[in-house]
């Protein structure tokens, strides 16, 4: 058998990833023999190619999904792509240079759809370098035809379940993306301001109010004290001259008002944040809109009218001061919320939007979450705290272009809401008509042109990959996925199974963290990205893979190249060790000797406990001690201890014993690289075809069995004594070092009568390892 010299992992890994696909290793069947595991894959947003983020977290899930296949489950692994919404909105606009506002939706979404078609094979590529074991023969987008029926057949089962409702209430706006959204898209951002203590008039009166968005000024409607603050008791009831504006506002009461922030006395405008939007609710205050959709001031600001808001903020600070009414401006740092998808400072607009019913089922919701079993368990904990400070209704609807319709129309004469029927999905109601008329008997419509928020598609992949509940019915087995949007993604998804069948959407969650450079989080303004492409050309997807099963599943990890460079040199190991291994095993023909060395039966004792250690890991979704374990077994059990003991058996003469150290040789390699497998599947492979395929008769180590424990090879007696063996081969060694002598040069070895009764069937394998003149038996001693 003639044995590569070098693995080359180049070459290896695209050879494996074309055959897996010829072989169809992983693609899916219904009747296929097994218990059914299903996962329901994150489907990545069409964003050019993968990041390195992309790259750990899928990582893991494909670990449980490799060994899941070889404990003889029938693994439904799909792909999809995310692929409608406001990022590829934005992907096309930059790659075809065009503007979606400045063409008609259908012209743009037509664009869209096609510069996808274009680029998903080669995005979808990258995830195929990596070793992803999904079934990429039926990969689905989230803007497909029958995505979109999904979809839309999801929205109309809520409305005919009274699930959804239409309002026209203050939302939290984006004026860079001039579009509404969704609590869950806020993102935290500390950045620097100024407090102003701006002046009001009260009776000719100074008093001070505090403010970090003076440009909300001319939206003021009401200033309020807190009742209990005796300071400001002679105030209530009378008016407050808005300066700059002069106009005059209410004093009102209400102990939401911190008595310790500022002066006490706060200003309520239509809308700084959701406190304004409670009390004018509560007190039926007028409304006064100041900033417009796209960000600018309104007529309502008079001579800072069509001004950005930051350029009306400072003209405004300016002249305060012009008029002696900027008491003083000072200098913070505070938390602000912005849209995780640009960055924009969020204002709130009163506008008619769609919404989900969520804040009456909370306690449902927490319920649902609570019988998924989540992995960690203590992300559990972030789940429930997301749904008990919910606040809002979830909002669906979007004022862009390219996402998935709402399957509805307005009466022209009525305005009742007109659905469309479930057999005519999909439909764009821009320019899909009615196929009835209305109740009313008008057959006019005006159709909805705003469209569903991507996480109201991306809830329903369990439905996309189940035709609903045709495939298969709910819960899957897994949902994979990052931290960070459990409270979209895993949130959104629970609220539609909940609400559609009254089930869970999966049975286990499983959470990544992130990835991070010297602690920090990776962006291109900070220039610490690290391109998982780059990690893929100098070290292979089994070299990357390695490193990400260090991490432990949950947390955040630092990218470190020496835990890649760790994995390549670990891949050597097993390329190296496995060919020695397999040049040794040319005549074994699987026969099972009379009677094991008691080496050979230690190292069988020690692998199965392994095996046991490695499945249980595996079973709670902790890979990374899996790997830890198994790496640990490979280099210093099996490497440097097993495969130095038998070489002189292997060499020698005497046949039984020989037999004996081959067959334990085998099955310490095949289970080693089965467990192996899942996290470095092409070195796997590869040595798998070089010899076991044949021995095995099964054309893939990815759906070979995975090692069974066995009760029955526990011999502690035998332990004891083959650890007893690697002690003394250890100080050997030590004493070798300390000596600074080759490890092949020749001692004298003496042990203690107790040793030396315990290791007399084993004193041959040490006599050669140790190359040890004699053993006597005495005082323990090691000599030259």
């Amino acid at each position: 058998m003639n044995l590569p010299k070098d693995y080359n992992f180049k070459e290896s890994e695209k050879k494996w990833q074309k055959y897996w696909e010829k072989e169809k290793i992983f693609s899916y069947s219904h009747k296929a023999k097994g218990k059914l595991y299903s996962i329901d894959t994150p489907p990545p947003t069409v964003s050019g190619k993968m990041h390195i983020g992309h790259a750990f977290s899928y990582s893991h899930e494909d670990f449980i999904s490799r060994y899941k296949r070889m404990k003889g489950c029938n693994v439904w692994y799909p792909f999809g792509t995310d692929d409608n919404g406001l990022p590829t909105e934005r992907l096309i606009e930059k790659i075809k240079n065009v503007k979606a506002r400045e063409m008609r939706r259908d012209d743009f979404v037509k664009l869209c759809l096609q510069t996808l078609k274009e680029i998903r094979p080669s995005f979808i590529n990258d995830w195929i370098k990596l070793g992803m074991s999904c079934d990429f023969t039926s990969v689905y987008s989230t803007i497909d035809d029958y995505s979109r029926k999904i979809s839309q057949k999801s929205f109309l089962d809520l409305s005919k379940k009274n699930l959804v409702y239409q309002e026209e209430t203050p939302v939290s706006w984006c004026t860079t993306c001039n579009t509404a959204i969704a609590q869950a898209e806020f993102e935290d951002r500390q950045l620097t301001s100024h407090f102003n203590d701006v002046v009001f008039k009260v009776d000719n009166k100074d008093i001070i109010i505090s403010t970090t968005r003076p440009e909300l000024l001319p939206a003021c409607v009401a200033v309020f004290v807190n009742p209990n603050d005796k300071r400001h008791k002679n105030l209530v009831g009378k008016k407050a001259k808005v300066p700059l504006f002069n106009y005059y506002v209410p004093i009102l009461t209400d102990e939401k008002v911190d008595m310790e922030k500022g002066t006490g006395i706060v200003m309520c405008c239509t809308f700084g944040d959701f406190v304004d939007v409670e009390w004018w609710r509560r007190y039926k205050l007028p409304l006064k809109v100041a900033v417009t959709k796209h960000g600018l001031m309104s007529e309502e600001a008079q001579n800072y009218k069509e001004l950005t808001i930051k350029k009306a903020r400072h003209q405004i600070i300016e002249d305060l001061e012009k008029e002696n009414l900027l008491k003083e401006k000072k200098q913070i740092t505070h938390v602000v919320n912005v849209h995780d998808k640009c960055g924009t400072e969020l204002e709130i607009l009163k506008t008619k939007q769609w919404y989900i019913k969520i804040l009456e089922n909370k306690k449902k919701l927490i319920e649902q979450g609570k019988k998924t079993k989540w992995h960690p368990e203590f992300m559990l904990k972030r789940y429930i705290n997301w749904v008990e400070n919910l606040q809002w209704d979830w909002c669906i609807s979007r004022q862009r272009f390219f996402g998935v319709p709402f399957p509805i129309w307005y009466c022209k004469k009525c305005s009742e809401v007109k659905l469309a029927e479930e057999k005519d999905l999909p439909v764009d109601p821009l320019y899909n008509k009615p196929k009835t008329k209305c109740k009313c008997g008008s057959s006019e419509f005006i159709p909805e042109s705003d469209v569903m928020d991507t996480w109201a598609t991306s809830s329903c992949t369990p439905q996309i990959v189940l035709d609903w509940d045709k495939k298969g019915k709910l819960p899957m087995s897994l949902r994979p996925q990052a931290h960070d949007i459990i409270r979209t993604w895993a949130f959104y998804t629970i609220v539609k199974s909940f609400y559609h069948f009254n089930k869970i959407p999966w049975n286990d969650i499983m959470i990544s963290g992130f990835v991070t450079l010297e602690g920090q989080k990776m962006s291109k303004s900070k220039g610490n990205i690290v391109d998982p492409s780059v990690i893929l050309e100098n070290y292979g997807a089994d070299a990357l893979r390695f490193w990400s099963a260090s991490a432990k599943l949950g947390e955040n990890t630092d990218y470190m190249e020496k835990e890649v460079v760790a994995g390549q040199r670990t891949i050597i190991k097993l390329w190296n060790a496995s060919k020695f291994s397999i040049m040794n095993l040319k005549d074994y023909t699987s026969k099972k000797p009379k009677k094991l060395e008691l080496i050979d039966k230690w190292i069988l004792i020690k692998l199965n406990k392994v095996v046991k250690e490695s499945t249980e890991y595996f079973e709670s979704y902790d890979y990374s001690k899996n790997k830890m374990e198994v790496e640990k077994f490979f280099w210093n059990t099996f490497c440097d201890n097993y495969l130095e003991i038998i070489k002189f058996r292997l060499y020698g003469t005497n046949k039984e014993k020989k037999l004996s150290a081959q067959y334990s040789l085998y099955n310490a390699l095949i289970s080693i690289l089965k467990m192996f497998a899942p996290i470095m599947p092409h070195i796997t492979e590869e040595i798998w075809q070089l010899y076991f395929k044949e021995k095995e008769k099964t054309k893939s180590i990815h759906i070979s069995n995975w090692p069974e424990y066995s009760k029955k090879l526990e011999d502690k007696k035998a332990e004891e004594i083959g650890d007893k063996f690697i002690e003394i081969l250890g100080k050997v060694r030590q004493f070798k070092a300390s000596n600074k002598v080759s490890l092949k040069t020749e001692i004298n070895l003496t042990l203690d009568k107790k040793d030396y009764s315990l290791l007399k069937d084993a004193l041959e394998d040490l006599k050669a390892v140790v190359n040890a003149r004699e053993i006597k038996q005495g005082t323990f001693s090691i000599s030259l």
